[in-house]
């Protein structure tokens, strides 16, 4: 008896033995497998380090500074830069303009962009090529479609104003760039063609992920499409629905391409927004002080935006 005791507790020792064993050999296959992630990781972390943390950072110094974008020195001035925009009434008209474009800029093409999603998810005839019509204003370049715009708008030889002149409205042909009226509302509807399509894309793949059988019990207890569409299949897609909005809410307070390109934020301050405020301020008047506090107002308010209305919708959900 005694001896079989003295064999089962020679076991133990042995058996804690390969338990640790086993323990050790798992926790260097994690450490190696956190090295690796780490070596895979750093390449695209130093990168954004480098070319987003430490732009952004250096910019809220230097919008404490009144740096001329040139000089070797820059003088602290500490918040007369942000004093100084509440004054301008430059960056007031630009700031109502913003707010113009973010409202009009994000829910006529989320709007537009989920009613042809719907469309085409229906099964309408030609899906695939009205797909690829949609999507491919938004993956042009917005200068090229700045200038197809432009064209479009010339008061002498564009389209639009021949096609008024010729069934009878020519009372409406204008210059539509160059009127402080239209012309920011000109550029919009550029804008808003050169995104819905991104809207198209992103809510048709989500629709591909709705139940069916869901809106078929709809249907067979009498709702109609705008019915489905409101209580059935848009509760079903609110994520996706609520990240290109969010996407477009953010590009709405930095939009320059196309502003820059069709009409340089003129006339006047007529279509003037902050982001050709702020390259006005820093490259054409060599304020850079105060064009990297105009950056960092932009950043502050798509951030604040982006917060407030992604809030709402987690509400509202």
């Amino acid at each position: 008896m005694q001896t079989r005791t003295e064999g089962a507790g020679a076991q133990v020792p042995s058996q804690k033995r390969g338990v640790i064993a086993r323990f050790a050999n798992m926790s260097a296959l994690r450490r190696q497998q956190a090295y690796y992630a780490i070596l895979f990781i750093f390449p695209g972390l130093a990168l954004y380090l480098i070319f987003m943390v430490y732009p952004f950072l250096n910019t809220i110094y230097l919008s404490f500074t009144n740096w001329n974008g040139v000089a070797q020195t820059k003088d602290w001035v500490g918040l007369s830069n942000y004093a100084r925009m509440f004054g301008d009434g430059a960056v007031l008209k630009s700031f109502f303009n913003n707010v113009i474009w973010v409202i009009l800029g994000t829910i006529l093409p989320v709007v537009i962009g989920l009613f042809l999603a719907l469309i085409l998810w229906s099964g309408a005839r030609g899906s695939l090529l009205f797909r690829t019509l949609f999507f491919l204003p938004f993956i042009l370049p917005l200068v090229v479609v700045g200038i197809v715009w432009q064209w479009l708008y010339n008061p002498l030889f564009g389209p639009l104003n021949n096609i008024l002149d010729s069934v009878g409205l020519n009372h409406l042909s204008r210059g539509w760039l160059g009127e402080p009226n239209t012309a920011l509302y000109a550029v919009l509807v550029a804008g808003i063609w050169g995104t819905f399509g991104f809207v198209v894309v992103v809510l048709l793949a989500a629709l591909q992920n709705v139940d069916v059988s869901t809106v078929e019990a709809a249907m067979l207890d009498g709702a109609n499409w705008f019915q489905r569409a409101r209580h059935i299949i848009i509760p079903q897609i609110g994520p996706q629905l609520t990240m290109v909005t969010a996407i477009t809410l953010i590009g709405g307070f930095s939009v320059f391409d196309l502003i820059f390109v069709m009409t340089g934020g003129g006339p006047g301050h007529a279509s003037e927004v902050l982001a050709t405020y702020t390259y006005k301020a820093a490259f054409v008047q060599n304020q850079a002080g105060y064009g990297s506090a105009l950056a960092v107002l932009i950043t502050v308010l798509s951030f604040i935006s982006a917060i407030v209305f992604v809030r709402l919708r987690e509400r509202e959900g």
